[in-house]
């Protein structure tokens, strides 16, 4: 009886173990986003965690158009980065490295972005090669220095052009096409552009919330 007992007691707690390991959905907490209310966003240049010196500006170059069309003021990269370097400011590390009042003093933002590009590239093996993005991002109000959102996105190509018909002689061509391709033109600009939407485009969840100049502004 002991034994059945004892038995049933440690299949209970085993049980209890693997529920309480299951990772629970979090649902983001938006309270002071939305009680910043930021209306002028200024995009950071990206610090750069890849080996690719392009990833800063092909990350950097395509992040104000969600921004915008999500419903927030971005501030003209062209501008930002030449107040930079009228400030002797050149490097991604030195900007983000700027207090939030200062930044907030120059421009006059209400929010800045912050970027790590940790991917960028293009990664080849001997059936495909692949162009892929990974950024890391967070929103700080300029005015109290308070992380408001944060969020991270990933993307590649590693789907077109993907077609296995000829076999092994048909896929060794096609990805030796594909190669040449990603070699001669900037194969991860365009990832570069799906990951900066994925990642700040508004209307989906635990993403930016709708800006006040948005139709949707204050329904999310």
């Amino acid at each position: 009886m002991l034994k059945h007992l004892v038995k049933a007691m440690l299949i209970a707690s085993l049980a209890a173990l693997a529920t309480g390991c299951a990772a629970p959905v979090v649902n983001r907490d938006y309270t002071a986003y939305k009680q910043s209310r930021p209306r002028a966003i200024l995009v950071l240049p990206p610090v750069n965690d890849s080996p690719e010196v392009n990833g800063p500006i092909g990350v950097l170059s395509q992040m104000t158009y969600p921004l915008a069309e999500a419903g927030y003021y971005v501030v003209p990269v062209a501008l930002m980065t030449e107040t930079f370097k009228q400030n002797g400011l050149s490097t991604a590390n030195d900007i983000q490295a700027v207090s939030p009042a200062k930044l907030r003093e120059i421009f006059g933002a209400d929010a800045a972005l912050y970027t790590t590009v940790k991917r960028y590239g293009v990664r080849y093996s001997v059936l495909d090669s692949v162009a892929e993005v990974e950024v890391q991002t967070k929103l700080v109000d300029l005015k109290s220095g308070q992380e408001l959102w944060a969020g991270s996105a990933a993307a590649n190509n590693a789907n077109s052009n993907n077609n296995n018909a000829g076999g092994l002689v048909g896929m060794l061509i096609n990805a030796a096409i594909k190669q040449i391709v990603n070699s001669a033109t900037d194969a991860t600009y365009p990832v570069a552009g799906m990951a900066s939407n994925q990642l700040l485009s508004a209307g989906h969840a635990n993403g930016v919330l709708y800006g006040p100049r948005s139709p949707q502004y204050g329904t999310d």
